[in-house]
C-alpha cells in the first residue's frame, strides 16, 4: 500500500549527488506534469479514466467535508506517469533482527526506507546493501505524501484500481499532513492505516453501494489473513534473534520459521483466491522470498493499528476529536508514545 516516501525531503542529507538528482527531477517532474482534473475530464476521450476522475473528485470532497481531512489542492490534480509505481522503497534489516535500517532526512526525519523514482536504482541499492550482509526488500509504492509540501496529484499508478482502494489510498495520504512524527514511520504509517479504514468503511456507507461493501468485507478478510501470518512468523522470530542460539542454530531456525509461513499461506490461498494478490512479496527480493526485511517492512503499517482503533472508538468515532488525541501522542517523547499505545492495544 501506500508509503511516505518523501524522497525529496531528504536530498540535503544524502550520500551523493546522484540520489539528491533523482529525488528532487522526479518530485519536480510529477508537480509539472499535473493537470486540473476538471481540465482532464473535459479533454480525455478515455470514458473509464472520465468516471473514475469524478467519482475522485466526489472522495476528496467527502475526506475534507466528512473526515475532517485538509481542505487543500492535493489530489485535485492529475498526472500520467510512464511505468506501474510512482516510487521503489528499499527495506534493509540485519540478517538476524527485526529492525530495520534507518535513513534520515531534515523534513522527514528518520524513516524505514530509501526511496527511488527508478526501479533499476532501487535495486542496485538493494544489492548493495544485501552484499553487504543485510536481509533486503524492494516494494514498489503507487503513491506517497510529500506533508503538504507540494499539492500530491493523484497518479496514474492507482487510478484505475477498484474504487474502494482509491479512496483507501487518498484518505491514508492525506491522513499524513495532519500529524506526523519525525523518526516515528510506524506511528506515522499505523496512524493513517487506522484513517484509511474509518474514512472507507464512512464513504462506503455513504456511497450505498452494495458491490463495494462486499468488496470491502472481502478484502478485510484477506489483509487479515495476511497480517496474522507475518505477526506470528514476527513474534517468532523475534524469541529468535533474542535467544541464547548461536547465529548458526539462529540461521537454521530461521529459515524454518520462514518456510512455515509461505507453507501457511499456500494452505490460506487454496481457500481464498484473492489472496494471490500477496504472491508478490511472497516471492521476495530476487525470488528468494520473505526475510526479515520484508517482514518489518510490513509490521510498519499493522502494529500499532489496533491501538489507534481503540482510541478511536474511546473519542466516540469523532474524527477531530481522534486527531487531537493523536497530536497529543504526536508530542510525546517516542518511548513514552510508544508505550502508551501499547496500553491501549487489545
Amino acid at each position: 500500500m501506500a508509503a511516505v516516501a518523501m524522497t525529496l525531503a531528504g536530498c540535503g542529507a544524502m550520500d551523493t549527488a546522484g540520489y539528491y538528482w533523482q529525488s528532487a527531477s522526479g518530485q519536480l517532474d510529477l508537480v509539472a506534469r499535473a493537470k486540473p482534473i476538471p481540465d482532464v475530464i473535459a479533454d480525455t476521450s478515455d470514458a473509464a479514466l472520465k468516471r473514475r476522475l469524478e467519482r475522485v473528485q466526489k472522495m476528496r470532497s467527502f475526506a475534507s467535508r466528512e473526515l475532517a481531512l485538509p481542505d487543500n489542492a492535493s489530489y485535485t490534480r492529475y498526472t500520467e506517469v510512464d511505468r506501474p509505481f510512482v516510487v521503489w522503497n528499499v527495506f534493509a534489516s540485519p540478517e538476524l533482527s527485526l529492525e530495520p535500517r534507518k535513513w534520515c532526512f531534515p523534513i522527514a526525519g528518520c524513516v524505514s526506507y530509501r526511496g527511488y523514482f527508478r526501479e533499476d536504482e532501487a535495486r542496485a541499492e538493494a544489492e548493495r546493501l544485501h552484499a553487504a550482509g543485510d536481509d533486503v526488500a524492494v516494494s514498489g509504492v503507487p503513491a506517497y505524501s510529500t506533508l503538504g509540501y507540494f499539492d500530491d496529484p493523484v497518479l496514474s499508478t492507482f487510478v484505475r484500481w477498484p474504487e474502494p482502494e482509491v479512496a483507501r489510498m487518498i484518505f491514508h495520504e492525506l491522513s499524513h499532513q495532519v500529524v506526523y512524527v519525525k523518526d516515528d514511520t510506524q506511528f506515522n504509517e499505523s496512524f493513517a492505516v487506522a484513517v484509511e479504514e474509518a474514512g472507507l468503511e464512512r464513504w462506503l456507507r455513504a456511497d450505498g453501494d452494495a458491490a463495494m461493501q462486499q468488496y470491502r468485507t472481502r478484502s478485510l478478510q484477506q489483509r487479515a489473513a495476511f497480517r496474522d501470518l507475518t505477526r506470528e512468523a514476527r513474534a517468532e522470530l523475534a524469541a529468535l534473534y533474542a535467544s541464547s542460539l548461536s547465529d548458526a542454530d539462529k540461521r537454521v531456525r530461521k529459515a524454518q520459521v520462514l518456510a512455515a509461513m509461505r507453507a501457511g499461506y499456500e494452505r490460506a490461498k487454496a481457500g481464498e483466491a484473492g489472496l494471490v494478490g500477496y504472491d508478490r512479496w511472497f516471492a521476495g527480493f530476487n525470488g528468494g522470498g520473505p526475510n526479515n526485511a520484508s517482514l518489518a517492512s510490513t509490521a510498519l503499517y499493522s502494529a500499532q493499528v489496533p491501538a489507534f482503533r481503540v482510541l478511536l472508538a474511546q473519542e466516540g468515532g469523532d474524527l477531530p476529536r481522534f486527531y487531537e488525541r493523536v497530536r497529543q501522542l504526536a508530542a510525546m517523547p517516542k518511548p513514552a508514545r510508544t508505550a502508551a499505545l501499547a496500553s491501549l492495544a487489545p
